[in-house]
């Protein structure tokens, strides 16, 4: 459901005195609310609260209609260079099996492949907790079957029964771009010793005079 909009225009406008900013940006001074409003209309233009919370409050004079799409192409490019970064969360046991393990690291790859942080965590019970290495071998692990799509941002640390990992996505690796980048230009060199192939051609001339 859209946001109502609470700005206040026009009519709408109840206080009896408004700070006045003209059209072209230039102060005009505190009027009389019904004084600015009829400065707007002789311009057709509206009269628009900015500030509601100034004393008085500022109102401008400009095509509000206009005013607030541009407003929402702002906030619009606002939010998509406003990145989101979620932390999604893999629990795992020490002694987990490998068709398991497998099917946890599908998930690692899908949220990295998606610029998401991950939270490994390894749940300790009982005696498993005398042990966390294991828990950080495990980790570890984990770690390097990702490692062309993340890179460990915190080492293992242990949390009460718990040990943590988290790990970041990280972007390409430069040296498969330089790699797909030099690819086209080593193609031709397969062809460069056609030009050599063509050299014989002159022998039948050769032929033709030592018969003469």
């Amino acid at each position: 459901m859209p946001e109502r909009d609470e700005t206040r225009i026009n009519e709408r406008i109840r206080v009896p005195q408004v700070r006045l900013v003209g059209e072209d940006g230039n102060q005009i001074g505190v009027v009389d609310t019904q004084q600015a409003l009829r400065y707007a209309q002789e311009r057709d233009l509206d009269l628009v609260e900015v500030a509601p919370e100034a004393r008085p409050p500022v109102c401008r004079v400009l095509d509000y209609s206009k005013y607030k799409y541009e407003q929402e192409q702002k906030a619009k490019a606002a939010r998509r260079h406003q990145k989101q970064v979620n932390v999604r969360e893999i629990k795992l046991r020490p002694k987990i099996a490998t068709n398991d393990y497998e099917t946890k690291k599908n998930h690692v790859v899908r949220f990295l492949k998606g610029d998401d942080r991950v939270k490994v965590t390894i749940m300790f019970r009982g005696r498993e907790q005398t042990h966390p290495e294991r828990g950080e071998r495990l980790l570890m692990r984990l770690a390097e079957d990702v490692a062309e799509l993340g890179t460990v941002e915190q080492s293992p640390q242990q949390d009460g029964r718990n040990m943590t990992m988290l790990l970041a996505p990280v972007k390409r690796r430069p040296e498969q771009e330089h790699a797909d980048a030099a690819a086209p230009e080593t193609a031709p060199t397969a062809e460069e010793p056609a030009p050599a192939a063509a050299e014989p051609a002159p022998a039948p001339a050769e032929a033709d005079q030592a018969s003469a």
